[in-house]
């Protein structure tokens, strides 16, 4: 026999009960987290911009690299 709409709401709500739920803490921890790797990231690409930067005889190149480089840097500061 199949159960209604309504049983299986009421064991889906009692289920929700049975299940911890989840601190402030772990959503801030899992922000910290996400930031942190994030700048992790910038910062391994602009010491990859950096190294080409040395590297490239081209002027125009050079500027290019150096907005990057001006980019990234703003975006690792907004991550403080």
């Amino acid at each position: 026999m199949a159960r209604g709409w309504e049983s299986k709401s009421v064991e889906s709500q009692m289920e929700d009960r049975r299940e911890p739920q989840p601190r402030g803490d772990a959503s801030a921890e899992r922000d910290r987290l996400e930031r942190t790797r994030k700048r992790e990231g910038l910062e391994s690409t602009r010491r990859g911009i950096a190294r080409e930067l040395e590297a490239t005889r081209s002027d125009l190149r050079r500027q290019s690299l150096e907005a990057a480089l001006k980019h990234l840097d703003a975006e690792i500061g907004k991550l403080g």
